[in-house]
């Protein structure tokens, strides 16, 4: 299986966290405050970065991410967010 070149890597605002951590189905795994996750989420993207991967970070907006859900009838949980990104990249709509 081909890895692939680019993946895309959901991203918070710190200004959008503490509002994603209370709506989404898994918000209470996330690391209480913003800086935690970020330094932990900016570690595994250096890793991938590492490997030869390129990372895309896609921003998450709560009421966005929240009606994308709604109309692909998905949960607001970390496969979700995962297929947002992806999606992101495919349709080219990614920062």
């Amino acid at each position: 299986m081909d890895r692939p070149r680019r993946v895309g890597l959901p991203w918070y605002a710190p200004e959008h966290y503490q509002a994603l951590r209370t709506g989404l189905a898994d918000g209470a795994k996330l690391p209480p405050d913003y800086e935690t996750w970020r330094i932990a989420t900016e570690q595994m993207e250096r890793e991938v970065q590492r490997s030869g991967v390129e990372v895309v970070r896609v921003p998450i907006e709560p009421e966005i991410f929240a009606t994308w859900c709604e109309g692909a009838g998905l949960p607001r949980d970390a496969a979700a967010r995962a297929r947002y990104a992806a999606a992101a990249l495919a349709a080219d709509w990614a920062v």
